[in-house]
């Protein structure tokens, strides 16, 4: 759905991906509230990541909403029995925590309703991703449409747009668009096991795809790792 209004809640992490979008949202002239989710994930560096980049890209606002996600399980992310897989492999990984866009959109629309904003941006990728099933395009389309009919300020005719620009993107496509907007990758973490300082483990999936993304853009890869 189009619409004038240009205020927007950026769903942002901290990774790679969320950073970029927020980044291009910024350019496209959006007043940007960022929102960041703590869901009990083992990857807790990301939250502080996302301040940095929040502050750095100047968001209007900054939030971060607590969920405990760990309650539930399910995911090497939010189970500390369940080891982060550090090989690629066919099938959906075990880091894919169920429901986590769902939740995360749900709770992007209800602030977005709460500022009248009518726009809200994920950094999902359904090209060089782990094969999670909420980052494909027929569920991004679904939850707009959803959107537009469970919200107030929907059936009062401001309707809600969910933007995915990276969506069909690879990761060496993103990196580069993010290049182009002045984006210091040095101040994300993607690593599923960051340490407190946010140093990257180097052998998890999302490392690997990070990794190759910055070889395949042919741009000097900044990410800090442990040693």
């Amino acid at each position: 759905m189009s619409s004038t209004n240009k205020s927007a809640v950026v769903l942002l992490s901290g990774g790679l991906d969320s950073a970029t979008v927020l980044a291009m949202a910024v350019r496209q002239g959006y007043q940007c509230y960022a929102l960041s989710v703590d869901y009990g994930q083992r990857h807790h560096a990301e939250l502080a990541a996302a301040q940095r980049v929040a502050q750095a890209l100047g968001a209007t606002e900054h939030r971060v909403v607590n969920i405990d996600l760990t309650g539930f399980g399910g995911s090497s992310l939010t189970d500390s029995r369940m080891a982060v897989p550090q090989q690629l492999a066919a099938g959906i990984p075990s880091t894919y925590v169920p429901a986590r866009n769902t939740i995360m959109l749900s709770l992007a629309l209800a602030w977005a309703e709460v500022l009248r904003a009518q726009h809200i941006f994920i950094g999902v990728n359904a090209v060089d991703y782990s094969g999670y099933p909420d980052c494909r395009p027929p569920f991004i389309e679904a939850f707009e449409r959803m959107a537009n009919l469970a919200t107030k300020a929907a059936v009062e005719g401001h309707g809600m747009s969910i933007h995915a620009p990276l969506l069909h993107l690879t990761k060496a496509e993103i990196i580069q668009h993010g290049m182009s907007l002045g984006l210091d990758y040095a101040l994300t973490v993607s690593c599923y096991q960051a340490d407190e300082q946010g140093r990257a483990c180097g052998v998890c999936d999302s490392c690997r795809l990070r990794k190759a993304g910055f070889d395949a853009a042919d741009v000097p890869d900044q990410t800090r790792y442990q040693k």
